[in-house]
């Protein structure tokens, strides 16, 4: 009879990110089934450990998952793992953000190569369709338009608080209330690159609430990219997954000063800079919850992004409950020993970029005669 698994979920290191991938709740479903779970301490994450204490969980200091947890464990996350150890030898299961050629990529797989460890990057946690099975998708593109309007209508404070969706909302209503004795304001118009996936979903829930008039575009349409009217919207919400390179939405010659534009706010939901797949190579940095917005046209007609990789942890509770829920399956299909399909196709996108990137340091050793690392 196998072994039941193990599950470790790890403290978050950046002190904004408030989610978790598995909520108290969901937790105690997996426990009632046999599952072994074990949560680190945490500082920031939106449920307290109590509660998963009093799911049957055990605890853990922060961090320890590196030097305690058994190599038979899949430690659990969402966002970017500490620079130490060196040497990956667990079962990783996060956003690893690493087959994209996105910076630091090669770096974090070297580190699972030489440690002998596997990232199942859950990006990549899909059915046979392509359909990601567990995703924040909805809830960055609802955060990401929302931060938009705010900042469009001089709304948006910094640094960033994480808020629940009620207060978000309420937010977004009063965004478009006068003051008394001022002009009332030019209404706004936004476009939403996406279609009907998920973020972009978001992203019309969230500008729909504050009153915005919305334009949402499909494949279709950027194949056959009508470049002035998108520059004709106030807003842009860019939700756009690809994986393949596609010619850009923008480039910096489409911002010059003698073209005309009514763009002043983008907001990019992909946040894939540093990779061929970057669709709005107008921008090459991130911002972040304190300085959320970066100017990249200055002048009478302003034009600013807004890039930030952890959206959904600005509404940590509904977004990691949401997320939850469509992991909870497939974590009850993980190290069974029984071989589950859309495991196996995530670990296969894993084996896939390990080689590309021994088979590029190798070309490279070739051609300047140094031995590989």
């Amino acid at each position: 009879m196998p072994e039941s698994p193990q599950l470790w979920m790890r403290t978050e290191t950046r002190p904004t990110e408030r989610r978790a991938p598995l909520t108290p709740h969901d937790a105690e479903q997996l426990v009632r089934k046999g599952v072994r779970i074990t949560v680190e301490e945490s500082a920031h994450r939106v449920f307290p450990l109590t509660d998963y204490a009093d799911a049957g969980c055990a605890t853990a200091p922060a961090g320890a998952w590196a030097t305690s947890a058994p190599g038979s464990a899949f430690v659990l996350g969402l966002k970017e793992l500490p620079p130490t150890p060196e040497r990956l030898r667990h079962r990783h299961v996060y956003f690893g953000h690493a087959y994209k050629g996105q910076t630091q990529a090669r770096a974090l797989l070297r580190r699972f190569a030489a440690g002998g460890g596997t990232l199942f990057d859950l990006e990549y946690l899909a059915d046979e369709h392509g359909r990601r099975l567990a995703a924040f998708g909805y809830w960055a593109g609802y955060a990401g338009a929302a931060l938009a309007v705010l900042h469009a209508r001089g709304r948006l404070a910094a640094p960033l608080v994480p808020l629940a969706r009620e207060e978000l909302d309420a937010r977004l209503r009063d965004s478009y209330t006068v003051p008394a004795g001022d002009r009332e304001p030019r209404e706004l118009r936004a476009l939403v690159i996406g279609g009907h996936g998920r973020s972009a979903r978001g992203a019309a829930d969230a500008l729909a609430t504050a009153g915005v008039r919305v334009t949402r575009w499909d494949r279709g349409d950027t194949v056959r990219l009508d470049r002035p009217a998108l520059l004709g919207h106030d807003i842009l919400v860019n939700a756009v997954l690809t994986t393949r390179p596609v010619p850009p939405f923008l480039t910096p010659a489409d911002l010059d000063p003698d073209r005309e534009r009514r763009l002043t706010v983008i907001a990019d939901i992909t946040c894939d800079t540093g990779s061929p797949l970057h669709l709005l190579p107008v921008y090459d940095r991130l911002t972040d919850w304190e300085v959320p917005v970066r100017r990249l046209r200055a002048g009478p007609r302003p034009l600013d992004v807004i890039a930030i990789d952890n959206l959904p942890s600005l509404v940590p509770a509904e977004a990691a409950r949401s997320f939850s829920a469509d992991l909870l399956p497939k974590l009850l299909a993980l190290g069974t020993g029984t071989p589950d399909p859309d495991w196996s196709r995530c670990r296969a996108a894993f084996t896939r970029a390990v080689a590309g990137v021994s088979r590029s340091a190798d070309r490279r050793s070739r051609r300047t005669g140094t031995p590989m690392p």
